[in-house]
C-alpha cells in the first residue's frame, strides 16, 4: 500500500499497483483525476480507480460534473475528450476577453492573429501591411451545387471539420491535389459531393488571383463582386458587356451581372471557369 499526496500524478510509475483510492475527489480538478487514475493499469492487469465523494449535496455543481465527465471518459485517447469538457466547465478565461484582449473580441482571435501576422511579415520586409490580404479576405463562392464530405463517407467530425478547414484554406492547385490524394488513401474514391467541393476550392483561388469577392451563381443568373483593388481590368469588363450584353450587365461600380441558363453541375463549373479566363484576358486595343 502506498499512502500519498497529490504528488503521484507527476508521473511516479509502479506497475505493479493495479488499484488506486482517491478521497474526496470532488477537490480535484479534472487534468488532476485522469493523471491520477492513469497511474494505475500500467501493466497488463486489470485496474480499478476509487473514487471517494461525500455525499452528492453536499458538492458544487462543478463537483458534480467534473466526476460525471471522468466517469464518461474512460476509453484510450480520452485526455482531448477530457479538456474539452474542462473548458466547458471553467469556461475559456479572459484571453477573447475585453480585460485582455480588448478590440480583439469585434474580429475574432484568428482573424487578429492573422493581421499580426500580416503585419510582422509586412515590417520586416519594409512595406505597408496589407489586410486585404488575410484569411478573411479569401472569395466567397457559391455556386449552389451539392458541395460536402457526406457522413457516409466520412463520419469523424473533429476530421471532417478539420479537412473543410483544410480546403477552405489551400493556397494552391497543389496543395489541393495533395488532400484530394490523402482522402482517397485514407477513405477511398471521392463520391462526387467531395469532387464538387475540390472543384468550387478551385474555382476560388482563380477568384483569389483576380481580386474577386464574391462569385455567386445558380441554375438562371450569378452575380461576381470585385475588390476595391481587383486586377481585372476596367476596359475588359466594359468589353465584356458590350459584346455580349444579353449574358453580361453591369451591376453597379463593383459587380458583374451574369444572366445565363446553366443546368446541372458540369454545366455551372464550365461556364465559371469560361467567365474568369474571359476576365483574365488584357484588354484589347
Amino acid at each position: 500500500m502506498l499512502v500519498c499526496s497529490t504528488i503521484i500524478e507527476t508521473g511516479i510509475d509502479i506497475p505493479s499497483a493495479n488499484t488506486i483510492l482517491i478521497e474526496r475527489a470532488d477537490q480535484f480538478g479534472l487534468a488532476q483525476l485522469h493523471q491520477l487514475r492513469g497511474r494505475v493499469g500500467r501493466s497488463h492487469h486489470q485496474a480499478y480507480a476509487y473514487l471517494l465523494t461525500p455525499d452528492p449535496r453536499a458538492m458544487t455543481p462543478d463537483a458534480l460534473k467534473r466526476l460525471e465527465a471522468i466517469e464518461a471518459a474512460s476509453d484510450l485517447g480520452a485526455g482531448f475528450q477530457l479538456a474539452t469538457h474542462d473548458l466547458e466547465i471553467r469556461g475559456a478565461g479572459e484571453l477573447l476577453g475585453e480585460d485582455q484582449s480588448g478590440n480583439m473580441q469585434t474580429i475574432g482571435f484568428s482573424l487578429y492573429m492573422e493581421m499580426l501576422d500580416e503585419a510582422v511579415t509586412a515590417i520586416r520586409e519594409g512595406r505597408t501591411p496589407d489586410f486585404d490580404q488575410t484569411e478573411s479576405a479569401h472569395a466567397e463562392v457559391d455556386l449552389k451545387i451539392p458541395a460536402l464530405i457526406p457522413n457516409d463517407y466520412l463520419n469523424d467530425v473533429p476530421l471532417r471539420l478539420e479537412l473543410y478547414k483544410r480546403i477552405s484554406s489551400a493556397a494552391s492547385e497543389e496543395l489541393l491535389s495533395e488532400i484530394e490524394i490523402e482522402m482517397i488513401d485514407r477513405f477511398g474514391l471521392l463520391p462526387p459531393q467531395v469532387k464538387n467541393l475540390f472543384q468550387q476550392a478551385k474555382v476560388r483561388l482563380l477568384a483569389e488571383a483576380l481580386g474577386i469577392k464574391q462569385i455567386t451563381l445558380g441554375p438562371q443568373s450569378g452575380r461576381i463582386e470585385f475588390r476595391e483593388k481587383t486586377k481585372v481590368d476596367p476596359m475588359v469588363l466594359i468589353s465584356l458587356v458590350q459584346s455580349k450584353a444579353h449574358e453580361y450587365k453591369l451591376d453597379g461600380a463593383t459587380a458583374l451581372k451574369v444572366i445565363r441558363e446553366t443546368v446541372g453541375t458540369e454545366a455551372r463549373l464550365t461556364f465559371i471557369h469560361e467567365v474568369l479566363e474571359a476576365l483574365k484576358r488584357p484588354a484589347t486595343s
